[in-house]
């Protein structure tokens, strides 16, 4: 392997691993705020012990997500030094802004919400909840306006070949930007609310003490489930729609659509050879018109296809590489401009199809568990459990559609703004060696392989624990320590 082959396995492992954090950060801050604040609002004991169970698993993965993301901000000067020489100009305000409110905002109201049970008056203690949940989610804005610029640059000038930030209003109202962040956060709605589901369940069919917090979080999961859910669709519609309109190669890769088509057809299901990108020999299954629909409101426009895509891009931004001894054996050659078939046509649609099936599954446990059944089979406790996993799924393969989809660039030019904003992925690697790239590669992998164990570790002991395990023991006549 090259060391563009090399840096993008070690980039996407790390980042695919982070973000399995990243999103159950989000959604379940916010809803353990939400428990906190129905404790105090009611003074009923089984919000406070929701809230105690929750915040646990929430601080086990805070703390292995910060540690994963801290190695984020290094791949980029190790692996990726030109990319960080050409967008440094701009994401220095994006990611300073984030820095801040991570850093400063976010771990202030953490140790303050962690430290203070028994120091701080309740409903300051529950300020500082709902502090650190929303600072959690400005963070996240910063990160998706920095991610959006890369697929849509705007707010800025070219000044001696590098673009130069003009306009940070631009840049945090990139239309992308307002598209991404509400799917984003759908998704991570989508994540908590599947565990709480799966942990319910499996605490339910246990016959667990606290009965009452349990069911308490499966509905509470599946109603948050379901609404981000359909927040999700309607997010995602808006997404592609811009999409089709910012790279529609991506799109065109997205349907295996290689011929253009008047009205266009939405492929639900293809049998074939996608590696071609002829799709000669490629057979799907469609619903007429929707593909048109899905891309430009209407049942009878015209949507383009790969091969007629091809040329537009080439004259746009040429048909060979610069000859640059930094490209290695990609120097002068011709540019591929289609992205990986397979990998853009089945990611688009596992992450569509995990992602229903989490609301479903959520659906499935409510109408099982309701008037205070519990499913007796050992099925159920399994595919409660088994369903945690189809929105981090769901998640992943979005996240590798949305970057392997807009290869070969790193920085996708935008069609209908600054000409000469756009980078290749093969121009950005570090000039460094194959051996120091695969080094690292190895080291990061087994390091998060580690540090995997460790919080499989720690979410088994603290969950199969339950209750009993995160709160104060109880006072000599019976009655529960709280902590004011």
């Amino acid at each position: 392997m090259d060391v563009l082959e090399l840096a993008r396995w070690q980039f996407g492992i790390t980042t695919v691993y982070h973000f399995l954090m990243v999103p159950l950060t989000i959604g379940l801050s916010l809803l353990v705020a939400a428990m906190q604040t129905a404790w105090v609002r009611t003074g009923d004991e089984r919000y406070y012990k929701m809230t105690k169970f929750w915040g646990k698993l929430l601080l086990i993965n805070f703390a292995m997500g910060v540690v994963t993301g801290i190695v984020q901000e290094f791949q980029f000067g190790m692996a990726w030094s030109a990319y960080s020489r050409f967008v440094g100009d701009v994401f220095g305000a994006p990611l300073a802004m984030e820095g801040l409110v991570a850093f400063f905002v976010e771990s202030t109201f953490l140790g303050l919400w962690i430290f203070g049970w028994d120091k701080l008056p309740k409903k300051v203690h529950l300020a500082c909840a709902w502090a650190f949940s929303l600072a959690t989610m400005a963070s996240a804005y910063f990160i998706l306006a920095a991610n959006s610029w890369m697929q849509h640059p705007v707010g800025i000038e070219m000044h001696d070949g590098r673009p130069r930030l003009t306009s940070i209003w631009a840049v945090l109202t990139n239309n992308t930007t307002l598209a991404a962040f509400p799917h984003t956060i759908a998704g991570a709605f989508a994540v908590a609310a599947t565990f709480l589901v799966g942990i319910g369940a499996w605490h339910l069919w246990k016959k667990s003490d606290d009965e009452g917090v349990w069911r308490s979080s499966l509905k509470l999961g599946t109603w948050v489930g379901v609404v981000a859910f359909g927040v999700l669709a309607v997010s995602g519609d808006v997404q592609g729609k811009l999409m089709f309109e910012q790279q529609p190669m991506k799109m065109a890769a997205a349907e295996a659509l290689c011929h253009t088509e008047e009205p266009a057809a939405f492929s639900v299901f293809a049998i074939g050879d996608l590696t071609r990108p002829d799709c000669e020999n490629v057979k799907s299954i469609t619903v007429p018109a929707l593909l048109s629909f899905l891309a430009h409101n209407d049942f009878t426009s015209e949507v383009k296809g790969i091969q007629d895509l091809v040329p537009l891009y080439q004259e746009k931004y040429g048909t060979n590489y610069p000859v640059d001894e930094r490209l290695g054996e990609l120097s002068g050659k011709p540019i591929d401009y289609v992205p990986a078939l397979p990998v853009t046509y089945w990611g688009f649609r596992l992450m569509i199809g995990f992602g229903a099936i989490s609301a479903g599954l959520g659906l499935l446990m409510l109408w099982l568990t309701r008037g205070g059944r519990v499913p007796q089979g050992r099925w159920f406790p399994i595919t409660a459990l088994a369903g945690i996993a189809t929105p981090f799924l769901a998640n992943s393969f979005g996240w590798i559609f949305t970057e392997m989809g807009r290869q070969p660039f790193v920085v996708v030019p935008n069609p209908s703004g600054v000409d000469g904003v756009w980078m290749f992925t093969a121009q950005a690697v570090s000039a460094s060696t194959p051996g120091e790239i695969l080094t690292s590669l190895i080291a990061l992998t087994a390091t998060y392989g580690l540090l995997a164990c460790v919080e499989v570790y720690l979410i088994r002991k603290y969950v199969r624990g339950g209750v009993a395990g995160v709160i104060p023991a109880k006072t000599d006549d019976g009655a529960l320590a709280f902590a004011y």
